[in-house]
């Protein structure tokens, strides 16, 4: 929330006699005279006066008019603003300018109202122009600064916060919302500290102890992550997305009960919490006597309920329907839902479609891109298991981190991340005629990146795993930086696929294509067309395992991916349920249960709807 309240009259004092010692004669003027206003016999802003007249030429006077407004129009202003009346603010601030053109305050709740009616760029030249008048104006400085992290402009944002906490070392909001942009920007332990700083200077910041659990959360620090939420909750009992979020991640350590309990106590404090609603729906079984599914179905026609609301419903209600067998209800909240999110994401296939022709443009030629492996060894081998999302891959890193040699990362980000700005170095069109390829320093890079990444996480095994479905469009680039590396691609029926995919909200970003029908059924075309392409490159390094084998075979499957991964056989793998470990995606359920068959058929149940699905992929 944007910070609109006025200084005090110290704290303007202060900077007023600082803004002298600088030599910011118009910010001091500025600043005295707001106090006389107020106070108009107050003798250290009349001294101060008095002080700027004799350091200004002769013919040149100080000007003792006000250039804020009264305290009464000031009082009227914030409480437009505390009101929600955000429009009304901003004609009131606008009106205001034209008598008081250097009022910063008057400029600070100008942005904090751009702000609030998504006018970022306007916000943040607001603030701007309250920082030209007083440089450690720490609030406006604070401001631009979430302005910018809502903008998507990060390290200029970190900056902002920079320039507070410079001029107000203890100012608790900056250092928590710096937190905030560098988790956005993936830098997670600097933002765990940032968090601690706040929390350093609020010892009861329960905002700052939330922050800080989705921080170590994202770090794989559950255990820590859960503390630190319970440490919220202690000093805001009340604080429902702090019991939100701290479901969430005793579902990824696998204690399903008291996430369930979590997600209960959220909903409690907080009715029309829709994400807390879809969160329990993941974990619970539903009856027809539920009093949640009523409370949802209230909230979902209620006109005040905002869409994202209501598509968090819509995913809710779907899983709720399907559980009492009413098929053609739950589809019908499930279509209203993915329509709802597909709006939110504004997705293009088109993107996805020039990427990946890209990338086949570069991997083109007869010979890999570079000819010379990277330099330098780790002990670390990666394994990388790919294919589409709800094919089975977080299964299969189950199965694999259960043996003792295996960690499973997980999904991670770091090969999109690191491959992305590669790509953009390189032309669009006629890659390969132009001569231009992948060189040795930009491999090296990536070799020695993911490495790091991998190091970073400080396990003992030396087989890791990484189960990014997604990677599939980066094989060349990760066999290119890793000659050795072993790839799983997991292969399940398409009908199945898509329509777990269809179903299922994701919380990240990523799977923006999984919304429509066509972009669903378009971007599976584009991951069959892509996996031939690798097969024909690297024939001997990528092992294709069927989904519906493994639950039909699950021994003799388990044996062939082990032997393919250079690994002992050992019981354990079979019982890959009670291997405890974080899981992070949305199987995190299944993967607690034993192999079962049959769920590549479940689709079936809704065969009247899915037939635009069914003939776009060609059955």
């Amino acid at each position: 929330m944007p910070q609109t309240q006025q200084l005090t009259i110290k704290q303007a004092l202060s900077r007023a006699k600082k803004a002298t010692q600088k030599g910011n004669v118009d910010v001091a003027l500025q600043l005295y005279n707001a106090v006389l206003q107020n106070q108009p016999s107050h003798p250290v802003a009349k001294k101060g006066l008095r002080k700027l007249q004799k350091g200004l030429p002769r013919n040149q006077s100080v000007q003792t008019q006000s250039t804020n407004p009264s305290q009464d129009q000031m009082n009227a202003l914030i409480n437009l603003y505390n009101s929600g009346q955000l429009k009304e603010a901003e004609q009131a601030c606008k009106k205001l300018l034209q008598t008081y053109p250097q009022s910063l305050i008057v400029y600070n709740v100008l942005g904090a109202a751009f702000q609030g009616q998504g006018k970022l760029q306007n916000a943040v030249q607001a603030f701007d122009k309250a920082i030209q008048f007083m440089p450690d104006y720490v609030e406006a400085h604070s401001n631009r600064g979430v302005a910018l992290r809502d903008l998507g402009q990060l390290e200029e944002a970190v900056r902002s916060y920079d320039k507070a906490i410079q001029f107000k070392p203890d100012y608790v909001e900056a250092h928590s919302n710096r937190g905030v942009a560098l988790r956005a920007l993936g830098q997670l332990e600097e933002a765990v500290r940032s968090y601690d700083k706040a929390i350093q200077f609020k010892p009861d910041y329960a905002e700052a102890y939330r922050n800080r659990g989705t921080a170590l959360s994202d770090l794989g620090q559950l255990e820590e992550a859960v503390r630190s939420y319970d440490k919220a909750i202690q000093f805001k009992p009340d604080y429902a997305e702090a019991h939100s979020n701290r479901g969430t991640t005793l579902s990824g350590l696998g204690q399903l009960e008291e996430a369930v309990r979590s997600y209960d106590k959220a909903i409690q404090f907080k009715p029309d919490y829709a994400e807390a609603h879809y969160n329990l729906s993941s974990l619970k079984k539903y009856e027809s006597n539920d009093a949640q599914i009523g409370v949802m179905e209230s909230l979902f026609t209620n006109i005040e309920c905002r869409e994202s609301d209501r598509m968090h419903l819509c995913f809710a209600l779907a899983k709720a329907y399907e559980d009492l067998g009413e098929y053609d209800k739950s589809f019908n909240y499930l279509k209203e839902g993915n329509y709802l999110r597909k709006k939110e994401l504004k997705y293009n296939i088109d993107n996805d479609r020039r990427l990946v022709t890209k990338i086949i443009g570069l991997f083109s030629t007869g010979s890999l891109p570079f000819d010379v492996s990277p330099e330098g060894s780790s002990s670390i081998q990666p394994v990388f298991i790919v294919g589409m999302p709800r094919s089975g891959t977080s299964l299969v890193e189950q199965i694999l981190a259960s043996h003792t040699k295996v960690y499973g990362a997980g999904e991670l980000e770091t090969i999109n991340k690191l491959v992305i700005p590669i790509l953009s170095n390189l032309p669009d069109q006629n890659i390969n005629k132009n001569g231009d390829k992948l060189s040795q320093n930009a491999i090296q890079t990536l070799h020695d990146s993911y490495i790091k990444v991998l190091s970073a996480l400080k396990v003992p095994e030396k087989i890791i795993t990484d189960k990014m479905p997604l990677n599939f469009r980066f094989l060349g680039f990760i066999l290119s930086a890793f000659p050795e590396a072993k790839i799983i691609n997991l292969n399940r029926d398409p009908r199945a696929t898509c329509w777990s995919i269809y179903k299922h909200y994701f919380s990240s970003k990523g799977n923006e294509y999984a919304y429509d029908i066509v972009d669903l059924v378009e971007f599976h075309k584009i991951y069959i067309d892509m996996m031939s392409f690798w097969r024909q490159r690297f024939p001997y390094n990528i092992y294709d395992l069927c989904y519906e084998d493994l639950t039909e075979n699950q021994e003799e499957e388990t044996r062939s991916l082990l032997m393919f991964c250079d690994l002992e056989w050992e019981e354990r793998c079979l019982n890959f349920h009670k291997t405890k470990r974080v899981v992070k995606t949305a199987s995190a359920v299944q993967v607690r249960k034993k192999l079962y068959k049959g769920s590549s058929e479940a689709w079936r149940k809704y065969e009247k709807h899915l037939q635009p699905l069914i003939k776009a992929l060609g059955y």
